[in-house]
């Protein structure tokens, strides 16, 4: 499996979700629509963290595969694909991450 990557898991996301097979979590989810899908998102982001916060290796990397699927998931859904974030990420790699933040916080406009 050295080509697979988050590009090819996202690939085959779109190809079972279209896929309309009952036996597809992806097709189930993608059915249930996007609320179902944060909510999954949500619950792998907190049993990730609480993974990494018992030193659980093994966990931390189970729960990071299903953070990462239940991610790519909900941007599917959004329309959002993951080169449009890696776009994201490429532009922000000329900073500094602090620096990054202050430009996103706009402060009020006086008047």
């Amino acid at each position: 499996m050295d080509d697979f990557d988050l590009s090819r898991l996202e690939a085959i996301i779109a190809e079972r979700a279209r896929s309309g097979d009952a036996e597809s979590w992806t097709a189930k989810l993608f059915s249930a629509g996007m609320e179902k899908a944060a909510q999954k998102l949500g619950e792998e982001a907190v049993e990730t963290v609480i993974a990494a916060v018992a030193r659980d290796k093994e966990a931390v990397v189970k729960e990071s595969a299903d953070l990462l699927y239940h991610w790519l998931v909900v941007l599917a859904l959004s329309g959002v694909s993951l080169n449009d974030v890696m776009a994201e990420l490429r532009s922000r790699t000329g900073r500094s991450g602090i620096a990054e933040k202050a430009a996103r916080a706009k402060p009020p406009s006086a008047g």
